[in-house]
């Protein structure tokens, strides 16, 4: 938690072999220049190994974040859309654009390869393209701010970075929720002249999913944010930790109930990401399990505060109840239960082993949409709790049913501002009025893919006109 999105690749592609500007004639060579930026960044973010790549998301919003404007501005002199800092950009479409983008979000159709490329011809869906990778790069940025909490190889975060962590993880999930909505309302205001989109990432029911899935996660950080239970589970599992044998979990009884709400608020959210995404026939089936299965810890959460909040009123049994009704909504069968325990308990010890793994190599930890998480919390409470409902208090444990059914309403905390369409000032516009000066080299540089085809064909067979220990130039070469 936050889904590990994997960032795309794009061709290279100069704007001012499609578009030409009267107005501001430097402004497509301007344009191509922070594109091949922005394209450079991404491969080099792609070749790195996937342990050492978080470092680099900073960089790759930056780059983004620079390029956006000039797109914005070719946006608006093509479609004549007010609002810039001047309303007098006029923009010309010479040629359909050819541009590639490699898409991850959609399905693979060939497993254990990189996607297939897909090919758009419109500005409209580069600006969509540039605008989701930001929104998954905020993402990813959430995901380096929050990994020192869940590692148990290392000293505890102190309560101050933990609560600075949650912070600005929540920031770069309502940020990426902003350009996700925007994106959806750009979706449904698109003329009829633009063709479908191309690919899954770019289809309106799977932008709505992930601004759904952005939001229920933002939500589930307020919870996080003074729920100490999570964090005393990876305490217990530290070696470097010793603040659990002497001081004990606490919560208001006031902000049970209402963070139960929230829980609930955060699954609809996550239930609204899973049949939106599930609409679209071409979305990676991981990412609706991944929505999915955050629903289903969501409300494992709210029951476990709910249960929470029973058991500070004295009613352990329902209490008991509740931390129950938490584990069949995670699909966890409690001690006992079925057949073959045994078996069961190795499987479980091993995923556990694997997911503690993953954290510490900062890979693709979390995944599950924090069901494990949520399993040791309600697991240790349940335990805790029956053994003293058995020696002291012996009340009752009702069935789990009536209690799911009078579940309330989710309570929402967060708000998705409208995201503002970043603008070149007008100093820069201004500048731009003059004829173009020098090249667009860097725009022009083939693509990773391409290197990569260009240096294959090169060790394979010498250069026409040469041989073995000749050079292209004629020159004798050396062995």
């Amino acid at each position: 938690m936050p889904y590990p999105f994997v960032l795309p690749t794009t061709s290279s592609f100069s704007f001012s072999s499609s578009f030409t500007s009267e107005s501001h004639p430097s402004l497509p060579l301007q344009a191509s220049t922070h594109r091949g930026v922005v394209r450079d960044t991404l491969k080099k973010h792609k070749r790195l190994p996937p342990a050492a790549q978080a470092p680099s998301f900073s960089t790759v919003a930056a780059t983004l974040q620079t390029y956006l404007p000039y797109l914005f501005a070719l946006d608006a002199g093509l479609s004549s859309k007010p609002g810039h800092a001047a309303d007098d950009i006029t923009v010309i479409l010479t040629t359909a654009p050819q541009i590639q983008w490699r898409p991850t979000v959609s399905a693979n159709p060939l497993p254990g390869r990189d996607p297939p490329r897909t090919k758009i011809a419109s500005l409209e869906y580069e600006l969509f393209f540039a605008l989701s990778t930001l929104a998954n790069t905020h993402t990813l940025l959430a995901r380096t701010a929050l990994h020192p909490l869940y590692q148990t190889t290392t000293a505890p975060v102190g309560t101050a970075a933990r609560q600075t962590a949650i912070t600005t993880a929540t920031r770069h999930l309502l940020d990426a929720a902003s350009i996700y909505a925007h994106l959806c309302a750009r979706a449904e205001s698109l003329p009829p002249t633009i063709p479908p989109p191309p690919c899954a990432d770019l289809d309106p029911s799977t932008l709505r999913a992930q601004r759904a899935l952005a939001l229920a996660e933002a939500t589930l950080l307020a919870v996080l944010k003074d729920d100490p239970y999570p964090a005393a589970v990876a305490q217990a599992r530290n070696p470097h930790d010793t603040e659990w044998m002497y001081k004990a979990p606490d919560l208001p009884r006031v902000r049970a109930h209402l963070f139960a709400r929230l829980c609930l608020a955060a699954a609809e959210h996550a239930a609204q990401a899973a049949a939106a995404a599930g609409a679209v026939a071409r979305v990676d089936g991981g990412f609706v399990k991944y929505a999915e299965d955050l629903r289903r810890a969501s409300r494992a959460r709210a029951c476990r505060f709910f249960g929470i909040d029973k058991e500070l009123a004295g009613e352990t049994g329902e209490g008991i109840a509740w931390l129950r009704a938490g584990l069949g909504e995670l699909g966890v069968e409690r001690k006992g239960e079925g057949k073959g325990g045994g078996l069961k308990g190795l499987r479980k010890e091993w995923s556990e082993r694997r997911e503690d793994k993953k954290v510490e190599r900062g890979l693709d930890w979390g995944a599950d949409g924090g069901r494990l998480e949520e399993t040791r919390v309600i697991e240790m409470l349940e335990a805790k709790w029956v053994k003293q409902n058995d020696t002291m208090q012996c009340q009752p444990i009702p069935p789990t049913g009536p209690l799911l059914a009078q579940m309330p309403s989710g309570r929402e905390i967060h708000t998705i501002k409208l995201y503002q369409p970043p603008l070149l000032s007008p100093e820069v516009l201004e500048a731009m009025r003059a004829p173009p000066d020098g090249s667009e080299e860097f725009a022009n540089h083939p693509s990773s893919d391409d290197e990569t085809a260009v240096a294959e064909d090169s060790s394979s067979s010498p250069l026409g006109g040469t041989y073995p220990g000749r050079s292209a130039t004629g020159t004798p070469g050396y062995f």
